[in-house]
């Protein structure tokens, strides 16, 4: 089979297209021939040996994807071949091929397409997961949202409209927060033309913001957190900008607000009732046209390292997609 390889950690342009052979999956494992694979921040990640995942050289990239069964292990009993599917991969997924786990398989509704399919997992149940079961967000309250026009950053504008919050969506261009109008969110922020605490202070009459939701990290951490309401949580997504971000203890004591890590993989596995709930929530959404993905452009799998290179570069709005077979 086809499948982009890193064979030495590096950037998305040392890929390279392989044949390799077709895996065969374990007593608890999916064989999922790829239709789809959407792309992820960790996926840049991983190819540079920075992700808390370690897969040994050389492996096909690509955490999400979208496909039909070719094969289950012994002891997978919810799917068969045949049948259309998405799931979580953590990599492998930039091949004609992959293995999935059978807990973070799911079924495709009838009526989603393959593209649909493949940019739900990630982006909604990781945003799902944070507003609901990390922050407990509640309907009139204010979220903010950082690098809103980012995957993850749009599924929580949107699902944070849903649950019924005020959004403040924030970006790094005028053309990305138009998107996150369109897409819900009552406020912008432009933060590479305002100040980002004097900007959220107008917004809300100096009341400062409910929640945070952070998937960039680095200089924006410390005033989000500064900017905060009584007892707000700041929610640690992401670290897209590459580097975590020192926050001093202090402010979160001072205003009674909470820290809270997010790491929705974690939750699937340890928690996969309330994250099954959570995704008959997302794909009831989906169905009643409430929910969608913004999708900035599908790849061939030859391209695949540029999809990556793209989403690094910050050029994406909402979701880049390989289309595979």
């Amino acid at each position: 089979m086809k499948a982009l390889l890193c064979e030495n950690f590096g950037l998305p342009e040392t890929l390279n297209m392989a044949e390799v052979d077709k895996p065969s999956p374990n007593e608890n494992q999916i064989l999922i021939k790829v239709k789809a694979c959407g792309i992820n921040f960790p996926d840049s990640l991983i190819i540079q040996d920075k992700y808390q995942f370690k897969p040994r050289l050389p492996f096909a990239p690509g955490g999400e994807v979208s496909g039909v069964v070719d094969a289950v292990g012994k002891n997978v009993s919810h799917v068969k071949p045949g049948d259309k599917v998405f799931a979580l991969t953590i990599w492998g997924g930039l091949a004609e091929y992959a293995l999935a786990d059978s807990h973070k398989c799911l079924l495709m509704p009838e009526n989603m397409d393959f593209i649909t399919a493949a940019t739900t997992m990630y982006t909604c149940g990781t945003s799902l997961h944070a507003l609901k079961q990390r922050a407990q967000i509640k309907p009139g309250e204010t979220l903010l949202v950082l690098g809103a026009a980012g995957g993850v950053g749009l599924a929580a504008v949107q699902i944070g409209k849903l649950i019924g919050a005020k959004v403040i969506a924030a970006a790094s261009t005028d053309e990305k927060l138009e998107v996150c109008q369109k897409l819900g969110a009552d406020d912008t922020i432009n933060y590479t033309k305002s100040d980002l605490r004097t900007a959220i202070k107008e917004l809300t009459n100096e009341k400062g913001v409910d929640v945070v939701y952070d998937p960039i990290g680095d200089k924006y951490s410390e005033p989000a957190v500064r900017s905060l309401a009584w007892q707000g949580r700041y929610l640690v997504v992401g670290f897209a900008a590459g580097v975590p971000s020192a926050i001093k203890l202090n402010l979160p004591l001072l205003k009674g607000a909470s820290i809270v890590g997010v790491f929705w993989g974690a939750f699937a596995q340890k928690q996969p009732k309330e994250s099954m709930q959570n995704f008959k929530q997302i794909l009831g959404w989906i169905d009643e046209k409430k929910l969608q993905q913004n999708i900035h452009q599908v790849y061939s799998l030859k391209d695949g390292g540029q999809a990556i290179r793209d989403l690094m570069n910050r050029k994406v709005i909402g979701k880049n997609v390989v289309k595979i077979n």
